[in-house]
């Protein structure tokens, strides 16, 4: 059994894929661009700025679906640049108290809609 996490409260998905998916006690949380969830405007002025965007995307799903970032397990971010690393991770590193999920960090040629990062996420459900 699988149950489809929605919220107006992030942007709605681009392609044929869901927002988040809980099977059992998991949630995983398809992968997050820097997409303004209620102007559907990207943020591309800095990776600074489209890191912050993306993960708080990224909450607003998870809140959905009754977790929240102390609850991630494992992350994986995709960066254009992987010379963004030191930003990228210095914005990310802000959303967690105490233990970090499980993360890779790898640089992919091309991102949807040629963004510089996208964020997905796996998480336990509380």
């Amino acid at each position: 059994m699988k149950t489809v996490v929605t919220t107006n409260d992030a942007p709605p998905p681009i392609g044929p894929y869901s927002q988040a998916i809980i099977a059992g006690n998991l949630i995983f949380v398809s992968g997050q661009i820097p997409l303004h969830p209620f102007t559907n405007e990207l943020v591309t002025d800095n990776i600074s700025s489209a890191t912050h965007l993306v993960m708080e995307n990224i909450g607003a799903i998870l809140e959905g679906a009754g977790a929240g970032f102390e609850h991630i397990l494992k992350t994986t971010i995709f960066l254009k640049n992987m010379g963004d690393f030191a930003e990228v991770n210095e914005v990310y590193g802000t959303y967690f108290e105490g233990d970090f999920p499980a993360r890779e960090t790898v640089q992919a040629a091309a991102l949807p809609k040629g963004v510089s990062v996208e964020i997905s996420v796996i998480a336990v459900k509380p």
